[in-house]
């Protein structure tokens, strides 16, 4: 990383703060060991020592990159095998306050260069990231299952794209039909002649019903889908439209666990 400008007071002090929640005293003396910070800071709270080495560090080196290379180490994924939430919930914290400066932390333990956040309210937004996002809408696990390591790495365009070609693999595996796109949805969810049927098809109400789920897996495969799958990736809105995205793909699963297999032996509307 090039030179980096200096924190004011405040960033350094929320940073410690931050960073003294994340681990023990044993955890930051050897983390300040490994980077060959020299601990005289004579404080023994946690936050308040690192905050006292971030800032002489800083003051000799006319420079953040000190700061930064500690919280790379320290918060590298690695030490937080099997703690996910906990991760997550302190690169959180550090990309609400380094959002502001222009800095992002990635979940690869990573820093990259993004757009400064123009207030406080801007960063907290943007640091929450898809995840939380999703999580106030609880996603289906179906959605979860074909992209979470897409999610992990914050590759948006292709979560939503295996999300999606995994709606379609359910609806196969739940039929047994082959086809694929708009063919398998006709196929899967004829009126006369279902595969699986949303409800019991007895009434108009009932069959047009069925109809609009029909037209709404089609419309998922042809506004979404197809579009990811044929369209250049850097035409992709990012976050916001695939937490939009994810959600419709996470309703039409649900509407699929209400789904029944239909005996090709006879309809839904009692001939046989």
């Amino acid at each position: 990383m090039s030179v980096y400008p200096p924190f004011d007071v405040g960033t350094i002090e929320a940073i410690a703060r931050i960073l003294g929640e994340a681990g023990s005293g044993t955890d930051i003396t050897r983390y300040l060991a490994a980077n060959q910070l020299n601990d005289d800071s004579g404080e023994s709270t946690k936050w308040r020592r690192l905050n006292a080495i971030f800032l002489s560090i800083q003051n000799s080196t006319n420079s953040a990159n000190q700061i930064l290379a500690f919280i790379k180490s320290y918060m590298a994924p690695t030490r937080f095998a099997g703690q996910r939430d906990v991760f997550e919930k302190f690169r959180g914290e550090l990309n609400a306050i380094l959002i502001m400066h222009g800095l992002e932390f990635g979940k690869d333990g990573q820093f990259r260069l993004t757009n400064k956040a123009n207030s406080l309210d801007e960063a907290e937004k943007r640091a929450q990231g898809i995840r939380h996002k999703l999580a106030a809408r609880t996603p289906h696990p179906e959605v979860l299952k074909y992209c979470q390591a897409e999610l992990m790495q914050e590759n948006y365009f292709y979560a939503v794209f295996e999300a999606s070609k995994g709606l379609f693999q359910r609806i196969r595996e739940k039929s047994g039909a082959g086809d694929d796109g708009a063919a398998l949805i006709d196929r899967v969810f004829s009126v006369d002649n279902p595969l699986l049927a949303f409800n019991t098809l007895q009434t108009e109400t009932e069959r047009s019903e069925h109809k609009g789920f029909a037209q709404l897996l089609k419309g998922c495969a042809a506004a979404v889908r197809n579009p990811l799958a044929h369209g250049p990736k850097i035409l992709w809105h990012g976050e916001d439209d695939a937490a939009d995205y994810l959600t419709l793909i996470s309703m039409l699963h649900r509407k699929l666990d209400q789904c029944i297999k239909v005996s090709q032996d006879s309809n839904m509307d009692g001939r046989t």
